[in-house]
């Protein structure tokens, strides 16, 4: 079967999950992109303009990562973006742990359908996602490889498009980290 149709057999099966976290309250945010795409973008949660046009990073943080994708030579349709939790919470809060474990095995489904070769993470709730006790001011920009049951992929952990909004420093190093992405899917595509 092909991987949009699964991925929007996914989709469907979320809209109607009355035991999802804030089902009801917010947007579903699915998840949108190449579903062939080598790499995957995974932010933390939808926020307010997300949450309005069902998008994810379709505010200012998503402008900075059109840009960053850009100035790789990458268009935003080559890739696939999506978060852990799919509806944005409320106050635009961190998601709890409880959300982030509901959401979960949708994510497992959608990365297992994409399959991509890369999954750059953005920022330290998405990044903690797969790398439980990396702290991300140490271990942005740093690819590491993690094996599931199934197959390894590389995950490179990258700050947040928003915390790069409010600091010049961290902005700096998140194009810096963004432009090791082209030479990653190089070498994981050879290996």
């Amino acid at each position: 079967m092909n991987k949009k149709i699964l991925l929007d057999e996914l989709k469907k099966n979320m809209e109607t999950d009355e035991g999802l976290p804030l089902f009801g309250s917010a947007t579903l945010v699915f998840g949108e992109g190449d579903p062939e795409a080598r790499v995957m973008f995974i932010g933390e949660a939808p926020g307010f303009f997300e949450d309005k046009v069902g998008r994810p990073f379709v505010g200012r943080a998503g402008k900075l990562l059109g840009k960053l994708l850009a100035d790789i030579g990458w268009p935003r349709g080559s890739v696939y973006i999506s978060n852990i939790v799919k509806r944005r919470p409320p106050e635009n809060r961190d998601p709890l742990p409880e959300e982030i474990e509901a959401y979960k095995p949708y994510l497992k489904k959608q990365i297992k359908i994409i399959d991509p070769k890369v999954i750059a993470t953005l920022g330290r709730f998405s990044m903690n996602y797969f790398l439980p006790n990396a702290k991300i001011s140490l271990d942005h920009g740093k690819p590491v490889i993690v094996k599931t049951k199934e197959k390894s992929v590389l995950i490179l952990p990258l700050y947040h498009p928003a915390a790069a909004l409010r600091s010049t420093n961290v902005l700096k190093e998140l194009e810096k980290d963004f432009k090791k992405l082209p030479a990653l899917l190089n070498l994981k595509t050879k290996a």
